[in-house]
């Protein structure tokens, strides 16, 4: 396609150069017999992705170089956006298993919906990958081009080929009855006083002025490179964690993924009255909430963080009452007041050991629903925590499991040994809840497992001994240190903006052959305010020029 070419000024020009760097020659046949306007995007600077006889990392980068391919990959990107806002996200919900969900919400078409994975669109491999290759687009095409221009806009001589400036599409010849070096020297002052660099060389002119606005393409393309590694970063450990996190008043609790643990001292909830209420809310037939607010206390881990023997050692960080659209701030880590449950539940429950011939009593257990004690000594027996079912239920074998982690029908299997009992021990499945336990038929189970009468039962006789969470505050947990990085890609894509649409790259040349004078002239931008400016110039220098005559071949801009 391209041949290396040796100019007749005498400049050496590299393979797929289609004008001379130097003096701006045509090197190919087809260019030199044309009188059409000259493409000056790179100013006849070859790119990489033109190379005649392309080896396979030459086709993988012309692929991710072409700008059909880019706008390709945006369109399916957009697409895939699309797709993911028909229903809501999975992870806009709490405690919600989406495999039912889905299909009870919106019915078979919400089913089809998740089991196509667009539940979860924005964490998919696809959508991630179609990011990494639009990333990858965006430095390969700003390489391929960039370096071109820079080579061509550094690289400029002042004396331009006659045919050069005679095939840009704003061109002036005419002649003069002054010495061209004097015209010269009088056209600097006209040309600097309208912001111009000017260069000359003899009988020669190079006026330039705004280049700079020649990057603002490839400064967007580094802004939108920041913005999408900021994104795509925000899925690496550490650096982004956007959890709903259920906080039990009166306990302190790990935050998911960092050393920080957080109390819910209080929560405090105000309705309404009847008087009180907005009128848009009257329609709802319900208790609406003025405030609700938690009273927080944020702790950070100093030791045993990672040792599960061990209890960590906390340190208090901050306080705040956490209310809506007033977060807790510490260093980048927000809580957010998201939901409340005023359900109450059992946080721990104190029962004794019982004989169930005797009666006797041998002394009590506290078994916390959560962080639950494994091993007790209770009189002369140990009990030994061997399964905890916090949602307990039959799997289709008839084997127990728990359905969810909140201890909605908490039981607990424990492993007994002591006086009068077999050498093996015995096993004992203690519900928690009355009521599960003659829906499971607690003391049936247990009679099967022991294979006879009970010889111990565990009993509870007084609601003193089982501690109640009154209130459950959902809390939006949010670190995301990537978000300045978004920010500053967004401002270098506001940058790249400005400068390519308020700026406008301007080029003069001039060159004497005898008395004649040539001109030719190239913006990238804005061809009429040019051409009025050309004109203007050379009316100063005595030449009377009609703006339109400017035009080659009488094309107006």
């Amino acid at each position: 396609m391209f041949q290396n070419t040796k100019c007749e000024c005498g400049h050496q020009n590299p393979v797929g150069t289609v004008l001379c760097e130097a003096c701006g020659n045509p090197l190919l046949e087809t260019e030199a017999q044309s009188n059409e306007v000259l493409e000056m995007r790179y100013d006849g600077m070859a790119r990489r992705s033109q190379r005649s006889n392309p080896n396979i990392i030459d086709r993988i980068w012309n692929f991710f170089s072409s700008v059909k391919v880019a706008v390709y990959m945006i369109v399916l990107t957009l697409v895939g956006s699309m797709l993911g806002t028909i229903y809501p996200q999975e992870s806009t919900f709490l405690n919600m298993d989406p495999s039912v969900y889905y299909k009870e919400t919106y019915g078979q078409l919400g089913h089809i919906y998740y089991l196509l994975g667009l539940s979860h669109t924005y964490e998919s491999w696809w959508f991630i990958l179609l990011l990494v290759l639009i990333g990858a687009s965006l430095v390969i095409c700003s390489l391929d081009r960039v370096l071109p221009l820079y080579k061509a806009l550094n690289k400029q001589r002042i004396r331009k080929h006659l045919q050069f400036l005679t095939r840009q599409r704003l061109v002036y010849q005419g002649s003069i009855d002054e010495a061209p070096e004097d015209w010269i020297k009088k056209a600097v002052t006209p040309l600097r006083k309208k912001g111009y660099r000017v260069h000359t060389q003899g009988d020669a002119l190079l006026a330039e002025k705004q280049r700079f606005s020649r990057w603002g393409p490839y400064v967007i393309h580094i802004g939108l490179i920041i913005f999408l590694l900021a994104v795509l970063a925000r899925g690496l450990p550490g650096l982004n964690l956007d959890e709903h996190v259920a906080f039990p008043e009166g306990e302190i609790k790990k935050i998911p993924n960092t050393s920080m643990y957080l109390k819910n001292e209080k929560f405090n909830v105000e309705f309404y009255s009847d008087d009180e209420i907005p009128e848009q809310f009257k329609n709802l037939n319900k208790t609406v909430p003025k405030l609700f607010e938690t009273k927080v206390v944020l702790y950070e881990c100093t030791a045993d963080c990672s040792d599960p023997s061990k209890k960590p050692q906390l340190t208090e960080v901050a306080r705040h009452d956490v209310r809506v659209n007033h977060p807790l701030n510490y260093h980048g880590l927000k809580a957010y007041q998201f939901d409340y449950d005023l359900t109450p539940t059992i946080r721990s429950v104190t029962p004794d050991l019982v004989n169930t011939k005797t009666g006797e009593v041998y002394g009590s257990l506290k078994v916390d629903m959560m962080d639950t004690q494994r091993n007790f000594e209770v009189g002369p027996y140990r009990l030994t925590v061997k399964e905890k079912y916090m949602d307990f239920a039959l799997d289709d074998k008839g084997v127990p499991k728990s359905k969810s982690p909140s201890p909605n029908a908490p039981a607990f299997l424990f492993h007994m040994e002591g006086p009068d009992l077999p050498e093996k021990g015995i096993q004992y499945l203690y519900f928690v809840k009355q009521i599960d336990k003659q829906r499971f038929q607690q003391d049936a189970i247990n009679r099967q497992l022991v294979g006879g009468e009970l010889p111990l039962q565990l009993e509870v006789d007084s609601m003193d001994k089982v501690d109640l969470i009154q209130s459950v505050s959902y809390l939006n947990i949010r670190v995301d240190k990537a978000m300045p990085f978004v920010w500053v890609g967004a401002g270098i894509v506001m940058l790249g903006l400005v400068m390519g649409f308020y700026w406008h790259h301007r080029r003069i040349w001039i060159r004497f052959d005898d008395e004649r004078i040539t001109l030719g002239g190239h913006t990238n931008k804005n061809w009429f305010g040019f051409r009025r400016e050309v004109a203007g110039i050379l009316k100063q220098m005595n030449l009377e020029v009609h703006e339109k005559s400017l035009d080659n071949g009488g094309n107006q801009a």
